[in-house]
């Protein structure tokens, strides 16, 4: 049993020691995820405010419109029944 306690702290020793080694490469790895990411977050919000946005506004005036004009035509129709 002792031998067996002495191979499992040996074990543990050496996945210990290759952690504390991989650390830095797994570090500077996220780093450079974490500056990848925030760049394309940038990218993104630029995109949605230089395109999406001003594009949402043109459709919604558009849209605002037709609705003014179904409702105009709707207010036509009833005058018109409601005379008859």
């Amino acid at each position: 049993m002792e031998e067996f306690s002495r191979k499992v702290e040996e074990a543990f020793r050496n996945v210990e020691t290759k952690i504390h080694e991989a650390a830095p490469h797994l570090n500077e790895k996220v780093a450079g995820a974490s500056a990848h990411i925030e760049k394309d977050a940038q990218e993104l919000i630029a995109y949605l405010n230089d395109e999406v946005v001003p594009a949402i506004r043109t459709q919604s005036t558009k849209a605002l419109r037709v609705a003014s004009e179904k409702l105009n035509e709707l207010a036509a129709y009833i005058e018109q029944h409601r005379q008859g």
